[in-house]
């Protein structure tokens, strides 16, 4: 269902009263509300649900199971092990949605459902209607418009919720990011990227930056298979680094910029992942600050855009 543009909305513009600034550990109730509407229309409402034999029950049943097997309790919402004869999981996700205050097992519950509604709706089985094949697609439109109108900081990208911190380098650098990976020399990368994000989430910053590092070297290895250029199987950052710039991959408009650049690509991502994030950190436990695994995250992208659009010249050149 398209989002309105109601009076309040455009008052609240007026007076500027829209938040600027993302918020991460509060899910508001009109959110979550907003979003059961949005499983209802995707994953199907309780007229629709029956009983766990139809298509629409089982996938709440497979929900809810999950999710309660995951977190070792009986049920999301009233963990009685007998009540599970009377089991009504179209409902039990929903109240779960609506009343749960750990913002981070809403998430789960959140990115759960949208991974079903991703994989299972996409068929003309799952409800015999019609534009079934967009309806995945314009539930996921609509989860990521709301949060955005309510400045909550998540996004569903790639079958998972992502933490966004700035819309410009979202949009712009990240967004695009995962479509470049679906090459399928840069699967790995794909995968680490990811991790990356979901080591964020979950506040485990020094993996998260770890895992940036792999990526960017997955995306220069993956560049150097494709282009058959030869590399030692331990090659490090640096030295895939060096194998592209003497092969060029920089398009010869940038080489005044060429040296700086090439700074910037080494002692960017491997030096902040080799500082905190990569080697023991003896007696002294070490802190990463979010905004350093951020602007890690924000690095990475970037580079790996830039090296992919690189690739894709050198491709157009030849």
């Amino acid at each position: 269902m398209a989002i309105l543009d109601i009076f309040s909305k455009r008052i609240k513009k007026i007076r500027s009263e829209n938040v600027d600034t993302y918020t991460y550990d509060n899910f508001p109730r009109k959110l979550r509300v907003q979003i059961i509407h949005i499983l209802n229309e995707a994953l199907g409402n309780e007229l629709q649900y029956k009983d766990s034999y139809t298509k629409v029950g089982g996938a709440y049943a497979f929900i809810v199971k999950a999710l309660s097997r995951e977190y070792g309790v009986f049920n999301l919402v009233d963990d009685d092990p007998n009540s599970n004869s009377h089991r009504h999981h179209y409902r039990e996700l929903n109240n779960f949605i609506l009343g749960e205050q750990d913002t981070e097992k809403v998430i789960d519950a959140v990115e759960f459902s949208f991974h079903v509604i991703n994989k299972s709706t996409r068929y003309f089985e799952y409800f015999s209607a019609r534009y079934y094949e967009e309806r995945a697609d314009l539930a996921i439109d609509e989860l990521n418009k709301r949060f955005l109108e309510h400045g909550v900081g998540y996004q569903f990208e790639n079958d998972q919720i992502i933490r966004v911190d700035s819309k410009f380098i979202h949009a712009e650098v990240v967004k695009p990011i995962f479509v470049l990976l679906k090459d399928k020399h840069f699967a790995g990368a794909e995968d680490e990227f990811l991790k990356a994000h979901d080591h964020l989430r979950h506040h485990r910053n020094k993996e998260a930056i770890a895992e940036c590092l792999k990526s960017f070297e997955s995306v220069l290895k993956g560049i150097c298979d494709k282009n058959k250029w030869s590399y030692g199987g331990n090659s490090t950052a640096s030295k895939l680094i060096e194998i592209i710039c003497e092969k060029k991959l920089i398009p010869a408009y940038l080489q005044s910029e060429f040296t700086s650049l090439r700074g910037i690509l080494e002692s960017g991502i491997p030096t902040v992942r080799n500082k905190v994030g990569g080697h023991g950190q003896g007696a002294e436990k070490i802190d990463v600050p979010y905004y350093l695994v951020a602007y890690a995250l924000h690095l990475t992208a970037a580079s790996i855009l830039f090296l992919i659009e690189c690739d894709k010249n050198l491709k157009r050149e030849k």
